[in-house]
């Protein structure tokens, strides 16, 4: 972590624009899950305590650059005045008259939170001259949402890129990841384990391609490993497969066998005769007959799998190793989440549909660290640089 932080610098007094990641689910006007403000909750607090004049701004949803009353973040404000146990301004627009006036009425300790960002084209395409209006009136600015990080927008990069706030800094968020991860990707305690699941082998291709430099196990599962599977030569029935990743399958199987890593894939996979909750299904070892499709690991798999987490001092995890969303195929996500509740390793759960399964499951507090970006998470595993960090000051 050699980027500054909040606490680096001096915050009294100054007009502070923080980009957050308030990016919640809402029915009705009423949020239905509010980790990502809590998340943030830290940071605000302390810029407010120590007599920051705070402007929140952040995304909602995908309102296609015009405004749209059901993307609102008035919900937010008034969600994140609750876990203060203070008021939190709220400014109907983003660069117009009602956010100009909201910035030049702050005190020290004050907090407004602006509208949508993405109520503006510009927003995401990184715009100059928005970039400068956004920054009007503003000394410092501090990123703290690590899931839009690996976006070069206006708020997460342009900013500070186009050099309109100087002062750039990292919040605890996005400071407790970079730690964290970065951490375990450069001094892992070992053995060293990575799983990683979904659906196609063409999205984690950089990621597998840079954990076969630093771990010693590498597990496959969820859609991905039916390609790794033909790749060895084994029938995969009618699973998903990109067959046009076999030979780099092939290749990457070969490269963990000269690197003397672990290449761990499912040996049995429940199969079903539909991609449906309710087909009929069986467990298959070895190959899988035509007409059916995996859409789980199996119980020998959950055994193999298992096994390696407990010999482990350090997981990551991404991804889960079945149809999570049917219930009749979620016992892989699930026996992998389990076995990581009952290590006493470091373990990282790498945003996405992981950090939702153990969410859901109970074990979000006996994990070490829960991402709070899918793809940042996942760029940040393949070792590349995030926009959103790389903006912000060196120590």
């Amino acid at each position: 972590m050699n980027k500054k932080t909040v606490k680096d610098v001096n915050v009294k007094g100054k007009t502070v624009l923080v980009r957050v990641d308030f990016n919640v689910p809402i029915k009705d006007g009423v949020i239905t899950d509010a980790t990502r403000i809590e998340g943030a909750v830290p940071t605000i607090r302390y810029l407010s305590n120590n007599g920051a004049r705070v402007v929140l701004c952040s995304h909602l949803g995908r309102p296609k650059g015009e405004f749209n009353p059901k993307y609102t973040l008035k919900p937010a404000a008034e969600k994140l005045s609750e876990y203060l146990g203070k008021k939190v301004g709220f400014a109907a627009d983003v660069i117009g008259a009602e956010a100009k006036a909201a910035k030049a009425a702050l005190k020290d300790g004050d907090i407004v939170l602006l509208e949508n960002l993405r109520f503006h084209k510009e927003e995401e395409a990184n715009d100059k001259d928005f970039c400068k209006a956004l920054s009007e009136g503003i000394d410092m600015y501090v990123n703290d949402a690590f899931g839009t990080a690996h976006r070069a927008h206006a708020s997460t990069a342009g900013v500070s890129q186009y050099g309109f706030v100087k002062t750039a800094v990292a919040g605890f968020l996005i400071e407790k990841e970079l730690a964290v991860m970065g951490g375990a990707l450069e001094t892992p305690k070992r053995p060293f384990v990575a799983i990683l699941g979904g659906a196609k082998v063409s999205d984690k291709i950089g990621v597998i391609n840079n954990l076969l430099e630093k771990v010693d196990a590498l597990i496959i599962g969820g859609a991905m490993a039916y390609t790794f599977m033909k790749a060895q030569g084994r029938s995969v029935g009618s699973s998903l497969c990109e067959n046009d990743k076999i030979e780099l399958a092939a290749e990457l199987i070969k490269k963990a066998e000269i690197k003397k890593v672990k290449f761990l894939l499912p040996v049995d996979n429940k199969i079903a005769d539909a991609f449906a909750n309710d087909a009929n299904q069986k467990i298959a070892e070895g190959n899988i007959p035509d007409g059916w499709q995996g859409l789980d690991i199996g119980p020998k798999s959950v055994k193999l799998f298992s096994d390696a987490i407990k010999d482990a001092k350090t997981v990551i995890w991404n991804g889960p190793m079945g149809v999570f969303e049917f219930e009749n195929f979620a016992a892989g996500t699930k026996a992998v989440a389990e076995a990581l509740s009952k290590t006493d390793a470091v373990t990282i759960i790498g945003g996405g549909d992981s950090a939702a399964a153990v969410t859901q499951l109970g074990y979000a507090g006996k994990m070490t660290h829960i991402s709070t970006g899918g793809g940042a998470s996942l760029e940040f595993l393949e070792g590349l640089e995030l926009p959103g960090v790389a903006c912000l000051n060196d120590k």
